[in-house]
C-alpha cells in the first residue's frame, strides 16, 4: 500500500471505519512509514481537539430555513427541467411539423374539395351548375321507382257492388333486382279480395326500375302507389 492509499485511510483507520483487511494494511503500512505514522498522529490531534469543543446550540428557526431552502430547491429544479423538456419538445415538433405545414394545408383544401363535389355531384346527384336537361344523376344510391303502368287502360281500382269506400287509395310494393313485385301492402284504401286481384294485375303488367346500388341493381326496393278514385261496379 502507498502512502497516498494510506492517507486516504487513515480517518476510517483512526475511527475504525474501514474493514478487517484495509485496517490490517494500513497497520502495517505504518509500522514501516514514519511520515504515515506523523499524519496519523494529527489526526489524533485534531480529534482530540473536536472532543473538547463545546457544541453550539442551533438556531431555533434552523429546520423551518432548511425546509424552506430544500423546496425552493426543488422548485426551481422542476421548474428548469420543465422549460427545458418544453423547450426540447418545441423544437422536435417544429422541425418535424415545419416541413409538412404547406402540405398537409394543401392536402386539408384539396380534401375538402373533394368532398364537396362528391356531396353536390354524386351524393346528391345535383351537378353545380344546376340542374341539366336530358341529364342523368351520378347517385351512388337511386331509389326504386315505377317506370310505366300497365300498358291495357286502367280506369281505377274498382271494387264490387256493395262495398262503399271509395277515394284515394294507397300502397307499398316491394321489388326485387329485376324490378319486379314481389309483394306489397295496402296502407290506405279497400282492401277486398276484388281489389287486391286487380291490383295484382295492375302490378304484375307494370314497369319498375328497382333499388340500384354503386350501379348495381339490388333488392328490397320499395315504391309507394297512390290511385286518386275507387270506383264501384255495378
Amino acid at each position: 500500500m502507498t502512502c497516498r492509499d494510506t492517507e486516504r485511510k487513515l480517518a476510517g483507520y483512526l475511527d475504525g471505519a474501514i474493514n478487517s483487511h484495509d485496517h490490517a494494511r494500513v497497520r502495517e503500512h505504518l509500522g514501516a512509514c514514519a511520515a504515515c505514522r506523523m499524519q496519523l498522529a494529527h489526526y489524533q490531534r485534531l480529534a482530540t481537539c473536536l472532543a473538547n469543543v463545546e457544541p453550539s446550540a442551533p438556531p431555533i428557526d434552523l429546520a423551518v430555513r432548511i425546509h424552506v431552502n430544500v423546496e425552493a430547491a426543488q422548485s426551481r429544479t422542476f421548474a428548469g427541467n420543465a422549460q427545458r423538456v418544453w423547450a426540447r419538445a418545441a423544437m422536435v415538433f417544429e422541425n418535424i411539423f415545419r416541413p409538412l405545414a404547406v402540405p398537409a394545408t394543401g392536402g386539408v383544401l384539396t380534401a375538402l374539395v373533394v368532398f364537396v363535389l362528391l356531396v353536390q355531384n354524386i351524393l346528391v346527384g345535383v351537378p353545380l351548375g344546376g340542374v341539366v336537361a336530358n341529364d342523368l344523376p351520378l347517385n351512388l344510391v337511386q331509389p326504386a321507382r315505377l317506370e310505366s303502368l300497365a300498358p291495357f287502360p286502367v280506369p281505377g281500382v274498382i271494387a264490387k257492388e256493395g262495398h262503399l269506400t271509395s277515394g284515394a287509395l294507397l300502397l307499398e310494393a316491394t321489388l326485387n333486382a329485376q324490378g319486379q313485385v314481389v309483394s306489397y301492402r295496402i296502407i290506405s284504401g279497400p282492401s277486398d279480395p276484388d281489389v287486391s286481384h286487380q291490383l295484382d294485375q295492375l302490378l304484375l303488367f307494370s314497369r319498375f326500375r328497382p333499388l340500384v346500388s354503386f350501379g348495381l341493381p339490388m333488392a328490397g326496393g320499395r315504391v309507394l302507389l297512390s290511385f286518386n278514385e275507387v270506383r264501384v261496379q255495378g
